[in-house]
């Protein structure tokens, strides 16, 4: 294929997989899929290699290519025009039960042409609480229904027992209907779609083009590998507790660059705990191939051959690598930090792409109980934080954790409208705020939850409540991430918490830590000192007293 007609087949299949990120989120009923946008669509070559993603959940889509092998080993030449699956077997390329990947296998004829694949939050599927994500569970079993890859459609049905055993095991019932359609309807765009290209190009013409995608973005991959230092740089790093024990929970990596090759040791960090901060090995994958990414191609779109050179040595049952049944609930808060000690290691090597730590955990907050008309209701969103310093600018403020790329959190508006609950207060958390520096980090933010209903209750679990975000090159360290929760006149300070009762009238604040700072503080220009003071981020004593100006 010549390289112009390469480019307009790439950028079709790009246009199609945001195409089927548009048709999930306006048809799904969950706000946290059409509002927050935690899914992520891909399309898959025969072989499962990621070919083109959305933009989206980066946690997501480096499992796509594990979860439709997954699904390639189970029913291989089994499969036919019309199948449809749904997997979210955490030890089989998920991430937890309550994402959910639907995977469509794409035909032109009777040939296999490749998968279409994606994978949403959602808000219920069973399990021990409301949510499904019980912070102190001890076994995968208390987190919900699992489905191993099992038939969703055939000759393009829906199988009326797969979509009676999902309602049944849901409290949302509707809305995890809606949403398999929603998933549904955007596989099966991708796959109208492939059928046109096979249609203009043929199916050996479409094939060959997904070879050469996977081999440029290899070739690219490996070109940034070889214009760094080969060396060993090393990272460790703590996780405060695991939901059931407060113990501090020792991580370590190891990253390798040879050449034009890169490994990843995560030997040496602490086993699989009793808690759910686990992680498996697909999301491992994920956290790893998000980092590096940044590394070595941050805005080129990505596939599977960006990441051919990347290996990843982790032995199983360790907090990065856990095997059933281990409890991998919150495994966002074990992968966030898998992710972060890889950053930490390669930011001293690429400070021009890596920043100084960040509040890191999503700070994800469950609040739930009965809506208006005593239906019941989950409300759940990720949390933004601070970011570190680079040497050349002041971190981010406000910004989403790196595990959850495009995602947002709820507009005040729908928030409002959707639950009973008040924000009282969205802004930035001034009160402890960013590692100090040349350049300072990003400021977290304080989002403050009336509850305005009866029977209500909340549960969390937040990373970087000990631990502070890194400073770089003399900068300060960070704040830290935490819940307060005000009842009966009384305040409450928590980060990994498996209930709470909330009565009318209740407060939850979720306060996010701002990052850490780059560059010795006495350095920080008196022009930066003095727009913080303006901006009432900064008051001129703390000023003075920060950086003597």
């Amino acid at each position: 294929m010549d390289p112009v007609t390469l480019e307009i087949v790439h950028g079709k299949l790009l246009a199609t997989v945001d195409e089927m990120g548009t048709v999930l989120a306006r048809t799904s009923m969950s706000p946290v899929i059409y509002e927050v946008l935690d899914f992520a669509c891909g399309i898959c070559d025969p072989k499962g290699d990621l070919i083109a993603q959305a933009n989206g959940l980066t946690l997501f889509t480096g499992t796509f290519a594990a979860q439709v092998r997954f699904i390639i080993e189970k029913h291989g030449d089994r499969m036919r025009p019309g199948d449809a699956f749904i997997t979210n077997d955490p030890f089989h390329g998920g991430t937890h039960c309550c994402d959910m990947a639907v995977i469509k296998p794409l035909f032109a004829g009777d040939q296999l042409m490749g998968f279409a694949i994606s994978v949403a939050h959602w808000l219920d599927v069973g399990g021990a609480v409301a949510g499904s994500l019980p912070a102190d569970a001890t076994e995968v079993f208390q987190e919900g229904l699992r489905l191993p890859g099992i038939h969703l459609c055939r000759e393009d049905v829906l199988l009326d027992d797969v979509r009676d055993i999902i309602a049944a095991n849901s409290r949302l019932p509707k809305m995890a209907l809606g949403d398999l359609n929603a998933e549904l309807a955007a596989v099966n765009i991708a796959a109208a779609r492939i059928g046109e290209l096979c249609e203009r190009y043929g199916a050996e013409g479409l094939k060959q083009a997904f070879d050469t995608i996977l081999d440029t973005g290899e070739k690219e991959a490996r070109a940034a590998l070889r214009a760094l230092p080969d060396g060993t740089y090393e990272a460790q790093d703590w996780i405060d507790g695991d939901g059931r024990s407060d113990e501090r929970i020792p991580v370590q990596v190891k990253v390798t660059i040879s050449g034009d090759a890169i490994t990843a040791d995560f030997t040496g960090s602490a086993a699989a705990r009793p808690g759910p901060i686990n992680c498996t090995a697909g999301a491992l994958q994920s956290a790893v191939k998000s980092v590096f990414k940044a590394l070595v191609g941050p805005h080129a779109p990505s596939n599977e051959g960006w990441f051919r050179p990347v290996r990843i040595d982790v032995p199983d049952g360790t907090v990065f690598s856990a095997v059933s049944p281990s409890p991998i609930g919150w495994y966002y808060e074990g992968a966030a930090q898998a992710s972060e000690l890889v950053w930490k290691a390669l930011a001293p090597l690429a400070p021009e792409k890596f920043s100084a730590g960040s509040y890191m955990s999503l700070c994800a907050t469950y609040i739930c109980g009965e809506d208006r008309s005593g239906a019941p209701y989950v409300h759940i969103e990720p949390q933004h934080g601070g970011w570190g310093a680079t040497p050349e600018r002041d971190g981010a403020s406000g910004l989403i954790a790196i595990t959850d790329g495009d995602t947002y959190n709820l507009s005040v508006e729908l928030l409002e409208a959707k639950y009973p609950l008040r924000l009282r207060r969205y802004g930035f958390n001034t009160d402890e705020g960013p590692g100090a520096g040349r350049f300072r980090g990003g400021y977290g933010l304080v989002r403050e939850y009336e509850v305005l209903g009866d029977n209500a209750f909340t549960y969390a679990s937040m990373g970087r409540s000990v631990e502070r975000p890194w400073g770089e090159d003399g900068g300060g360290e960070g704040s830290r991430n935490y819940m307060e929760i005000t009842r009966n006149g009384a305040t409450e300070r928590v980060a990994r918490i498996p209930h709470a009762d909330l009565s009318r009238g209740d407060r939850v604040s979720i306060v996010t830590g701002g990052g850490g700072g780059w560059g010795d503080p006495g350095l920080r220009s008196p022009d930066a000192v003095a727009a913080d003071v303006a901006d009432g981020l900064l008051t001129e004593a703390e000023a003075k007293a920060v950086y003597g100006s």
